[in-house]
């Protein structure tokens, strides 16, 4: 019986607290929110624009999607070893690409040289006098 007291009261001291902390989060359902708070803190108030019948509206404050940076010394250090990561990993993929060009444009003259050669030597074979198969004609 003891532990089913303590049980129940466990889950009602549960429900309250959880209550609590709702309630001093929410605005209240019927009343306006007239907490300077948000003011102060530097958030846009809602701006009236007028309405098509003459009535004046308030337009939704513009959201600000960025969250402040972490306080937390472990994760700020995790932001900063994954931003120089991050950089590490473009620097060297530029790199790479430039390398790669360098290698395509040696292998594109290299080419070029080789066909040049090539069709030089071609050019002094059908111009010189024919030479015997032993080499270099002795006198």
């Amino acid at each position: 019986m003891t532990q089913i007291r303590n049980l129940l009261l466990g889950t009602a001291l549960t429900t309250l607290a959880a209550t609590a902390a709702f309630a001093q989060t929410a605005a209240p359902a019927g009343s306006p929110n007239t907490s300077p708070a948000p003011a102060a803190a530097g958030v846009d108030m809602p701006r009236e624009t007028p309405d098509v019948a003459g009535l004046r509206t308030t337009a939704p404050p513009p959201q600000n999607l960025t969250a402040p940076g972490p306080t937390d010394p472990l994760a700020q250090k995790r932001d900063s070893n994954a931003r120089a990561n991050a950089d590490y990993r473009q620097q060297k993929k530029a790199a790479k690409s430039a390398y790669k060009g360098q290698v395509k444009d040696a292998k594109t003259l290299r080419k070029a040289d080789r066909r040049a050669a090539n069709d030089q030597m071609k050019a002094q074979m059908h111009g010189a006098p024919a030479q015997s198969q032993g080499g270099d004609q002795q006198p």
